[in-house]
């Protein structure tokens, strides 16, 4: 049976990686696509509550493409679900990212935020992301992004699953193949550099180190890119520390006397 599919993204609607996919996708089903009016990044689960989201259509070639949302990735999705897609998708694909989403930049990630958003739904949800230091073939990816999508599917996961697949960079031979493996977690070397605008204030620009370090932790997604694999990881959003909650819950938890006389 096809799918309702909807395509969002973290780099906005106009993005090339959103356009690809959405040609490439139109193969597992009816295609609807929401996506941020502006690009994302970096946004991670953040939504809009104190001011209104407006959704504006977007046309090519004089036919509707999707619905271009002033807010964040997991706004497009909520909006999506609840109010925009007829019928409602049984399917969330997000991206393709321009730029890898991998170790915890996960928790950073926009692209990422909108599957999640997607599986809070009770629907699978799948991240795409491409590693970059060229000029993407984000047709190429797409392609095999589909593929991918058709053979996970077809192994018939929960319905409400997460997953984040990145793909590497693209250099002769690559990719190699596919693995299956958790995000990483070391932390990137990270950088803030300092500037001097016009009016002599300082101010600073984020990013990461130029020269980072090979990864230490091997079978990991970062790893695995660096070595030229797809990646695949099944991600949860449950926060929980089971490991702690079971250790902790049999405690006896007192708030102290001043706590118990103002209770009194």
């Amino acid at each position: 049976m096809d799918k309702s599919i909807l395509l969002t993204n973290d780099d906005g609607i106009f993005a090339p990686g959103l356009g690809a996919m959405r040609s490439a996708v139109a193969d597992l089903g009816d295609v609807q696509v929401v996506a941020p009016a502006n690009e994302q990044s970096g946004v991670s689960h953040s939504i809009t509550y104190l001011e209104p989201l407006i959704i504006d259509d977007v046309y090519r070639d004089d036919e509707l493409f999707g619905r271009a949302v002033g807010g964040s990735p997991a706004d497009c999705v909520k909006a999506a679900m609840l109010e925009l897609c007829d019928p409602v998708p049984n399917l969330v694909i997000s991206g393709i990212n321009c730029g890898s989403n991998a170790g915890i930049n996960v928790l950073y990630s926009g692209t990422v935020a909108a599957a999640i958003e997607g599986a809070f739904f009770g629907v699978t949800s799948i991240a795409i992301s491409l590693s970059t230091d060229t000029r993407p073939d984000y047709e190429r990816t797409a392609q095999m992004a589909v593929e991918l999508i058709r053979q996970l599917l077809n192994q018939n996961p929960p319905t409400g699953s997460l997953w984040n697949i990145n793909f590497p960079k693209q250099h002769e031979g690559w990719p190699l193949g596919v693995k299956v493996v958790p995000m990483g977690l070391e932390r990137y070397r990270e950088r803030l550099e300092k500037r001097i605008d016009p009016r002599g204030r300082s101010y600073y620009w984020s990013g990461l180190h130029p020269e980072q370090s090979p990864p230490s932790q091997a079978d990991t997604d970062v790893a695995g890119l660096a070595d030229g694999y797809v990646t695949i990881t099944p991600l949860n959003f449950n926060l929980t520390c089971l490991e702690q909650l079971g250790r902790l819950q049999d405690c006896a938890w007192e708030l102290g006397h001043q706590a118990t006389k103002t209770a009194d």
